[in-house]
């Protein structure tokens, strides 16, 4: 369509064109005493257009004369910025070959050129970042070879480039480097430092989380990580078994560093509900509770929400909530005792419940069914430590009946397990 619409107006033109100078019988009439030169309109209009283009074409020609410095300084220029930019270019990828000595003179190679360009006048609009860059990637290299007195001084000056107007993108960059080589440098407190003077979205990010679990976790701040590790599960930054198991072991942390009932109550209570349903967690702090002295009401009521899954728990995690409410059986009220005798019932070959019911009874001095809830489950018990208690515990009720026959052979079987 456009083709044909210019095929048009080229014949419109050419038919104007023929109409004028055809029929134009006009001429032009010069006088220059003695002389008189006469000239047809049409010639005349011919001669100005070609005067017309032949100035116009002079007037480039001196144009363009005239310009061949600044052409030769602006190519001059344009190599220097290549230059530049290929160093650093240079430098990425000696950094990522491991060609660390390489990789740190390409970098300051880039800060001579961007310097000269600087002084000529012809600095370029991204001088900061391209400087802030160039001093990350050698102090970068400066960490790899060890150099640490090298690395400080580009790291400063990459901040203090950072920290100008048009640096202020690579800033939260410089500020994550710094973190990472803190923390190589087994430095925690500074890495943690660091990641303070980030902004509050970039601290936030994935990056500097897992950062800030590690330094709270090389400085001992328990807290601190557990928080961190609850964001970073929240953002799915681990798989959820890792993450599981990353959040529990920080709560175990976190309850170990407690050295009196109150302490402990104290970081209980700092869990989230989902962590204190965690059965490792709930047994861990009922038993410190027992040991520190604190109430063993307190440990069960701890303890509940995990014995009403017990028949969903493994067996060692079994053995241990029986290991757990048997440190607290000398103050069992009416509720545990009926709780347990339920659960054995509902389930009478557990050797595991057995066990358990059978020392809840020696402890309320049932003796009789207690003797006959240990017999069974000694004959079934796996865990070593349970089968040597229930043998223990056959012997002393021999004892307390003057069987002196059965005592002994229960105090044997104790012995030899």
């Amino acid at each position: 369509m456009r083709a044909a619409l210019w095929l048009l107006a080229l014949f419109g033109i050419a038919v104007a064109g023929a109409l004028f100078a055809g029929n134009n019988q006009g001429t032009v009439t010069l006088f220059w005493p003695p002389y008189r030169i006469d000239l047809s309109l049409n010639l005349v209009l011919l001669l100005l257009l070609a005067a017309f283009f032949f100035l116009y074409a002079a007037l480039r020609a001196l144009s363009a004369l005239f310009d061949l410095p600044r052409q030769a300084l602006r190519w001059r220029t344009q190599q220097k910025e290549r230059g530049m930019h290929a160093y650093l270019l240079d430098s990425l990828s000696h950094l990522l070959a491991g060609r660390f000595i390489r990789a740190r003179k390409s970098a300051e190679s880039a800060l001579t050129q961007e310097a000269s360009l600087s002084a000529s006048g012809a600095a370029p609009g991204n001088a900061a970042q391209v400087r802030t860059l160039a001093h990350l990637l050698a102090a970068e290299s400066s960490q790899a070879l060890q150099d640490r007195g090298a690395r400080e001084d580009h790291l400063q000056k990459a901040l203090e480039q950072a920290g100008l107007r048009e640096g202020l993108e690579t800033r939260e960059g410089a500020l994550m480097r710094a973190a990472r080589w803190s923390l190589e440098d087994r430095e925690p407190q500074s890495a943690i430092n660091w990641l303070m003077d980030l902004p509050s979205g970039a601290g936030r990010r994935t990056l500097a989380l897992r950062m800030k679990l590690k330094a709270a976790r090389l400085a001992g701040h328990t807290r601190e990580a557990l928080e961190t590790a609850r964001l970073l599960a929240k953002h799915r930054a681990f798989s959820e078994a890792a993450a599981a198991s990353l959040v529990r072991g920080l709560a175990v942390d976190l309850l170990n560093g407690a050295h009196d009932p109150a302490q402990l109550k104290r970081a209980w209570a700092e869990l989230e509900p989902t962590e204190r349903h965690m059965p490792e967690l709930a047994i861990h702090a009922a038993q410190r509770l027992i040991r520190l002295g604190g109430e063993s009401h307190l440990a069960r009521d701890w303890l509940l929400p995990v014995w009403e899954r017990q028949h969903q728990l493994p067996d060692s995690l079994k053995v241990k909530l029986v290991c757990a409410l048997e440190e607290g059986l000398d103050t069992i009220d009416g509720a545990w005792l009926a709780r347990i005798e339920a659960a054995q019932r509902a389930n009478p070959r557990d050797a595991t419940l057995q066990y358990l019911a059978g020392m809840a009874c020696m402890k309320r001095q049932l003796w009789g069914k207690a003797q006959q809830l240990l017999r069974q489950a000694v004959l079934a018990l796996q865990d070593a430590q349970l089968h040597r208690n229930a043998s223990r515990a056959l012997a002393q009720l021999a004892e307390e009946r003057g069987d002196e026959e059965a005592a002994a052979a229960a105090w044997k079987q104790a012995a030899q397990d």
